[in-house]
Formats: C-alpha cells, structure tokens, sequence
C-alpha cells in the first residue's frame, strides 16, 4: 500500500501551526481588500486585530476561490515524491474552490497516472472544515488508507455540525444570508440569527435569539441536544470567532465543564480572512460530531 499525503485549503480555518503538525499543505483562498489582493496565509502576515479593524474602519473586503494551478502547486511535490494524495476541500456549497480542485486533479492524475489523486468535497466551512481535516489526518495516523478514508470522510461529513450565530447583520445582508429589512430590525432589537450548514453544505438561518448570551446558550443546547454520545461526547469541539473573544471563552467552558470526557481541551481559533470577509466582527460558531446526519 502507497503512502499519502493529506491537503486542504486555507479556509479550514485552523492555525498554520496546527497543518504543519498535522502534515497537511493547504491552498490558498484570496480576500481583497482597500483594493490589494492577498493570499490567505492564515494570519501569518496580518493579525485578526488588524484584518477585523480594516472592516471595522470601512473596508468591504471582497474574496476568491483557490484556482486549479495553485492547487498543482501543492499537489505536484507530493505526487512527484511517489505518495498519493487525498485533497479535503471547501464546502461546494458555499463556494466554486471545489471546481477548482476537480480541475487539479485532472490535470496531476493525467501527469501522474500511477498515484491515486482523491478530491473530496467537505461539505464543510470554517473550523468545522478544519475539524474534520483534523479527524482524517487522525485516521490516517491510525493506519487508515486513502481508500478507507475517502469513503469515511463521504459516509461521516454530515455528521459535523456547525453552529453559529452573528451579532453584526451588515456583512450577512451584503452576502444575501439576511435581506435588507431583517438586518435592519434584527440590528436595531438586538437580534441573532442563529445558522448552521445544511446537507448541501450551504448556510441556513434556523432561528433567532434575541442578545448574545441567549444566543451563546442556544449553541450550547443544540451541542448537548445532538453530540455523539450526548453528554458522554468523546470527540473533539472546536470554536471559532471574528472579534468574540470573551464569548469564545465562555462558550468553551460552558463545554468543558458539561462534557468531561472530551478528548482534549476544546480549540479556539479565529475566523479566517476569507470567511471572514463575509461574517465580519461578531460571530461566533461551535463544532462537533453528532449522531445523526444534518439535514436540508
């Protein structure tokens, strides 16, 4: 049996640090903002404070897909060293990076036609997409081959759930995730919606909470209602936020101290500046592995 390499892109939204150690090279999404395009390095050269301020300042950052020849950049190295590759990408729900990556694979399974070149869409976004990076690159560690895993990740991606909610409505609105006149209202009552990724790996608002904290708690419920295991949750939960640091925190303890036997502490990243592009200041999200599959 070949060995393999895993990739995946910038938007998985887990510190560049946490790929490194994991062994995965990532591809890069672009936001353009004051009117300079940039790769999404992970925070590596622009901090969330100076990324999120610029927003805050005025600036209405716009994005754009990995394309295929970046793609070839990553995948090239691996294939020509004699592994295989799996490349996890970018729900295609939310974006046409998954084009992308079809379009790569094309063009290195035809350079290289004795190694397995496996795309896989995540149907996945944020750190919820970094989560399950992280589950398969467990997987592997564990003896799983390319084979077994891509059919893993097929029959499981479902499971992760992703919930969030937004305090600031003018970037949704600008993305069409709320209209208009519910930004308007749901600003001037404190409103937020609370969303999640459905089955087709696209966002949909499933309800309001009126203020932050009953928001946060409302995240908290839906992990206890649905965690595989209920309260005997044995995976991993990971939260990221745009600028919510305070409520991050309070999030992850609530977890903790509700699920004792999670494995590891609960892992806190920011939102990335491509995601974050569209969510702006204000979010907060929860992720975790559940029983039953999402649905539409």
């Amino acid at each position: 049996m070949s060995d393999y390499k895993i990739t995946c892109c910038s938007t998985a939204d887990i510190s560049a640090g946490h790929l490194k150690k994991l062994g995965c090279a990532f591809g890069k999404y672009h936001y353009i903002i004051d009117g300079k395009d940039y790769a999404d390095d992970l925070y590596s050269t622009i901090t969330p404070e100076q990324f999120y301020a610029k927003i805050d300042a005025g600036a209405m950052p716009t994005t754009s897909q990995v394309t295929p020849e970046e793609l070839c950049e990553i995948f090239e190295p691996i294939l020509s060293a004699g592994f295989d590759l799996l490349h996890i990408e970018f729900s295609s729900g939310l974006s046409g990076g998954w084009q992308s990556a079809l379009a790569a694979q094309k063009i290195m399974q035809a350079k290289y036609p004795a190694r397995k070149v496996y795309v896989v869409d995540s149907l996945a976004a944020s750190s919820g997409y970094g989560l399950l990076v992280d589950k398969a690159a467990e997987l592997k560690a564990g003896g799983m081959g390319i084979d077994e895993l891509k059919k893993w990740i097929e029959d499981n991606r479902l499971r992760l759930k992703h919930w969030f909610f937004a305090t600031n409505l003018a970037h949704f609105k600008r993305g069409g995730r709320v209209s208009g006149p519910a930004a308007a209202i749901g600003t001037l009552l404190n409103i937020c919606p609370v969303m999640d990724v459905n089955s087709e790996g696209k966002l949909i608002v499933r309800r309001k909470a009126v203020g932050r904290k009953k928001a946060l708690k409302d995240l908290f419920n839906c992990m206890c209602a649905q965690a595989e295991g209920g309260m005997n949750y044995s995976g991993k939960c990971y939260i990221c936020h745009s600028m919510m640091e305070s409520e991050a925190n309070q999030l992850k303890g609530m977890v903790e101290e509700a699920f004792p036997g999670l494995n590891g502490e609960v892992e806190i990243n920011p939102i990335g500046t491509v995601i974050g592009s569209h969510t702006g200041p204000g979010t907060v999200a929860l992720f975790f592995f559940a029983s039953d599959k999402r649905g539409l």
